[in-house]
């Protein structure tokens, strides 16, 4: 009988949203421009056939071939507009931030745990004082004060490195923690085998698959599957959700109640973004410290979750450039030898003498972008541009797989060829993925100046002191295997690759 109930539901359900898309989509149509051209929808459901759900940018990507840099289409009853060109993201994010800046509802992020990710969150009065409270810590003044700590961490990952090969996402993932850790909680993180370390691998490795518009509408549409019982069919995407809540809730609490704790019996050996935070709200208004308490907690977990979805997946994806192009690997370390010898470590004073150590970063960021399509963005009011209708409540997906398959700007676009920002005369040229990999706009990554300098220290070190090479078995042959990529917003590699 429950089987029955639920199919009944399920097809009410669906056939609610997709009327209420259809009458939506009818009345916008009257007196206004043409929309942006896009794949014929079907009746009610819309394109939600035509898009690959795992990898929704190879759709997009092929679209663009045939429909332009902007397109429109419909999932359901969701009006979706896919930006495939720089110039134009920059026109609408950067120059029409007013109307660009929002966020849509995704109905996975509050059973999942994920608002406590303000960079999820709508724009408005919560978001900017989360903002606010990242951007004091992490503009591009204070970035510079964290170099001397990204050069040591990154030594210290070279050690674990050589002693512990088999584990290196684990140290690059220690790596890409360990200055944010120290910055925003005062937090000093060992070396190998940290709790709090773990806490967040295990929140983020399952989370981030499930945050992309096109996985949020299955509970959109079927709400009720988070109130099935648990011997009821679908009820594996409850227990999901309760897991991955519980999971995000602790590497939310733990870290801030260890600044609370340190506080508390004089013990915080430095300042940090949440004990300073925690000081200035003993002095506000009682009824003004929840909020701020929410905001600030908001702000430390975004930093945690930001510098390891970025700058840990980055380095898995350099690791494997390695490992498939040794020809490079030899360049760049010809490159680190003309200029410093083998007589010392490099520092950041060294990076303007290594440009195709900078070009081997940005080719990193362009050929296997770790947020293939950014954080989706919403508009807050009806649009036109270049004679096209963008309507209200939009979703705005920003293609940067797309841009970095474009053939005409990166020739031979799949293969890893860093020479490509490299000018006849051996300098760099102006082309920087860095310019786009981190977003547009207002909702522009507040972090990237740090992840950045923490994602060019780790490699330089590497390239510095490791031959990187495939792993062999106990025979001594080389472990052949086909890279996989783990797909949602952030698309990485397993942990378990046999690098």
């Amino acid at each position: 009988m429950a089987p029955a109930v639920n199919a009944i539901l399920a097809s009410f359900s669906l056939s609610f949203v997709a009327l209420t898309a259809l009458r939506q989509f009818t009345k916008k149509r009257q007196n206004n421009p043409p929309l942006p051209p896009g794949p014929v929808p079907l009746p009610l459901i819309g394109n939600v056939l035509s898009v690959n759900s795992l990898e929704p940018w190879l759709t997009y990507t092929e679209w663009c071939a045939e429909y332009g840099d902007l397109i429109f289409f419909r999932i359901l009853d969701e009006e979706m507009v896919v930006v495939n060109s720089q110039p134009i993201a920059e026109a609408l994010l950067d120059k029409r931030s007013r109307i660009y800046s929002d966020r849509p509802y995704l109905a996975t992020l509050e059973p999942y745990g994920w608002s406590v990710n303000f960079a999820f969150i709508a724009y408005g009065d919560e978001w900017r004082l989360c903002r606010r409270l990242f951007h004091q810590t992490f503009r591009p003044e204070s970035a510079v004060k964290f170099r001397p700590m990204q050069i040591k961490r990154a030594r210290e990952m070279i050690v674990n490195l050589v002693d512990d090969p088999q584990h290196f996402h684990h140290h690059f993932a220690t790596f890409s923690l360990s200055v944010v850790m120290s910055t925003v909680y005062d937090y000093n993180i060992s070396a190998r085998d940290d709790p709090m370390v773990q806490i967040v691998i295990d929140a983020l490795i399952p989370g981030l698959t499930l945050l992309t518009p096109e996985r949020s509408l299955l509970l959109r549409t079927f709400p009720f599957l988070l109130k099935v019982p648990d011997w009821c069919w679908g009820s594996s995407i409850k227990l999901g959700a309760q897991a991955s809540l519980s999971r995000v809730t602790k590497m939310k609490n733990v870290p801030f109640r260890y600044v609370q704790q340190h506080m508390a019996d004089g013990s915080v050996s430095q300042s940090s973004m949440v004990a300073e935070n925690l000081r200035r709200m003993e002095m506000q208004e009682e009824e003004d410290k929840p909020a701020f308490e929410n905001a600030l907690k908001k702000a430390a977990t975004t930093a945690i979750v930001a510098s390891y979805e970025t700058t840990a997946a980055t380095l898995m994806v350099f690791v494997l450039a390695m490992v498939l192009c040794p020809d490079v690997q030899k360049r760049a370390q010809a490159e680190i030898d003309s200029v410093i010898g083998r007589d010392r470590l490099l520092t950041f004073e060294d990076r303007a003498s290594l440009p195709y150590i900078d070009a081997i970063v940005r080719e990193t960021f362009r050929w296997q972008p770790v947020v293939p399509l950014g954080v989706p963005h919403a508009t807050s009011s009806d649009d036109v541009y270049d004679g096209y209708f963008i309507p209200k409540g939009a979703i705005i997906t920003y293609n940067t797989w797309g841009i970095t398959r474009d053939e005409k700007r990166y020739p031979d676009a799949s293969r890893f060829i860093p020479e490509r920002f490299i000018d006849a005369d051996g300098k760099l040229t102006n082309d920087d993925p860095a310019e786009y990999i981190f977003g547009l706009g207002r909702r522009i990554c507040p972090g990237r100046y740090t992840a950045d300098a923490s994602t060019w220290s780790a490699i330089v070190t590497m390239l510095a002191t490791l031959d990187i090479s495939s792993a062999k078995d106990d025979q001594g042959k080389v472990i052949s295997f086909t890279p996989t990529f783990i797909a949602g917003v952030v698309r990485y590699l397993p942990c378990d690759l046999p690098l």
